[in-house]
């Protein structure tokens, strides 16, 4: 995925300061995959063995994570769709329907979870909460 459609998609846009991160999962590890990341992205690269490490509860600070995957998880399957076309479907409906006031809301919570973590030294966030 990464050679085939990754790479190529990113040849089309400009790159020189956007930075690449991904979880721990032995196979975005792989020597290789992490070099063909080095290549592209060099030293913006964060992943485990990358240049810069994967943060400790990155769960919790990664947007993705803590938010968009569940909450397109939970509207894409509400209606049980049945074949590919249908879940496709729905995931690019689901993706185009977010408004910037949710993404607004999305960064200040991000900010609040940084912050956090800044004031307790990398402590554990068992009060942070996603308000919507």
């Amino acid at each position: 995925m990464i050679t085939n459609f990754f790479i190529p998609e990113l040849n089309n846009h400009d790159v020189r300061e956007l930075w690449f991160q991904q979880d721990g999962a032995t196979c975005h590890t792989a020597r290789a995959t992490i070099d063909l990341l080095k290549d592209t992205f060099g030293d913006r690269l964060i992943s485990r063995f990358g240049p810069v490490n994967w943060p400790p509860r990155s769960c919790d600070l990664t947007p993705l994570d803590y938010f968009l995957w569940g909450y397109v998880k939970s509207l894409v399957y509400e209606d049980k769709p049945q074949t590919l076309d249908h879940l496709e479907d729905n995931i690019r409906r689901v993706i185009a329907d977010i408004r910037p006031q949710m993404l607004e809301k999305v960064i200040e919570n991000w900010t609040s979870r940084l912050d956090y973590i800044r004031a307790s030294r990398g402590s554990h966030m068992p009060e942070i909460i996603f308000k919507m």
